[in-house]
C-alpha cells in the first residue's frame, strides 16, 4: 500500500533520497522518472543542486505543495497496487493543486484508490463514494446517485459549490 497524507514528512537528506524511500533499490533514473511523473521538475530545476538539494528539517526548504509532490513521487516510485490518499490536496494552492492532480493521475493508473477528502470535486468521479456522518456511514454510491438521494451529501455538495464562488478582496481593491 502507498499512503499519501495531508501532512508529509521529509527527512533532512537530499530530495533524491527522500523520493527513493518509496523503493530503496530504485536507480537514480527511476527516481528521476518518478519525480517527472509527480510534476516535480519545474521546482527541482530551480534549486541550486537540483534533486540533490537537501530538503531541510521536515522539508522546510520546500513549500507545502512541493513537499506533497515529493511525497507523490515517492508513492509513484513504490508502485503499490493500492493507494490511499488522505486529504492529499487539502492544503494545496490552485497552482499546486493542478500539478498534484496531474501527479495523482500518474500515480493511480491501474491501481485501487482510496481517497479521504473533504474537497468533494476531488472524489466526484469515484466508482464508489462513502458518505460519513459522525463516524457512521450513511450512504454509498456514485456522485449523481448521492446528489439525488442523500441529504447529507447534498448539503456537503452545496457548501462546496457555494465556497467555490467566494472571493476575497483587499482594502486596496476597494471591495
Amino acid at each position: 500500500i502507498s499512503y499519501v497524507a495531508q501532512d508529509q514528512y521529509l527527512f533532512n537528506t537530499s530530495l533524491l533520497e527522500n523520493i527513493r524511500l518509496g523503493r530503496l533499490d530504485a536507480t537514480d533514473e527511476e527516481v528521476m522518472e518518478a519525480a517527472k511523473k509527480a510534476q516535480c521538475m519545474e521546482f527541482l530545476e530551480k534549486l541550486p543542486q537540483g534533486i540533490h538539494s537537501m530538503a531541510g528539517d521536515a522539508g522546510k526548504m520546500l513549500s507545502g505543495g512541493q513537499r506533497q509532490r515529493i511525497s507523490l513521487a515517492r508513492a509513484i516510485l513504490k508502485d503499490a497496487p493500492i493507494v490511499v490518499l488522505d486529504e492529499a490536496t487539502a492544503y494545496a494552492d490552485p497552482e499546486n493543486e493542478e500539478k498534484m492532480e496531474a501527479a495523482i493521475a500518474e500515480l493511480v493508473k491501474g491501481k485501487t484508490l482510496v481517497v479521504i477528502a473533504h474537497k468533494l470535486p476531488a472524489i466526484m468521479n469515484a466508482d464508489q463514494i462513502c458518505v460519513m456522518d459522525h463516524g457512521k456511514m450513511v450512504a454509498t454510491g456514485k456522485h449523481q446517485e448521492l446528489i439525488q438521494a442523500c441529504p447529507e451529501y447534498q448539503k456537503l455538495w452545496k457548501a462546496a459549490q457555494d465556497s467555490a464562488e467566494w472571493k476575497v478582496s483587499t482594502a486596496k481593491e476597494g471591495r
